[in-house]
């Protein structure tokens, strides 16, 4: 069995953004040599995100007003971790939308349902941030 480990960066100038990160992981894939196994994709910071939905902007914009309602970023006072910080919403956003996705890896493609694709969500951004590759398999 082989193994294979990359970080990707992201420095997302915005508070929050969902960013497909499908091709980057593909790319791994293909960097890794593996054809078939697992691939498992986190992000490595407690504020952002790894999940797998559709591409469509619509979506996005509805998960943005649906976190938004269940972690308000204000008032940051509302939050007890924000003693000198303000991202409580977005551990708690986090929390919600995952830490890692796992996909099966089949004659060397990801093995994907029908629109789905990887996203890396950012709660908190302005600095950088990595989420890890991991894939193992033959």
């Amino acid at each position: 069995m082989k193994s294979y480990r990359k970080e990707l960066w992201f420095e997302v100038p915005a508070r929050r953004a969902f960013i497909n990160i499908t091709p980057d992981v593909e790319a791994c894939l293909a960097e890794s040599g593996i054809k078939e196994g697992l691939v498992l994709v986190n992000a490595m910071h407690i504020t952002a995100s790894v999940f797998i939905n559709d591409d469509e902007k619509g979506l996005h914009h509805d998960y943005e007003v649906w976190l938004e309602k269940l972690a308000p970023h204000e008032p940051v006072s509302g939050y007890r971790h924000n003693v000198g910080e303000d991202n409580a919403d977005a551990h708690m956003k986090r929390q919600v939308m995952g830490r890692e996705v796992v996909v099966a890896v089949t004659e060397g493609a990801l093995d994907f349902g029908t629109w789905e694709q990887i996203f890396y969500g950012e709660f908190d951004g302005r600095r950088p941030k990595r989420v890890l590759v991991k894939i193992i398999g033959d």
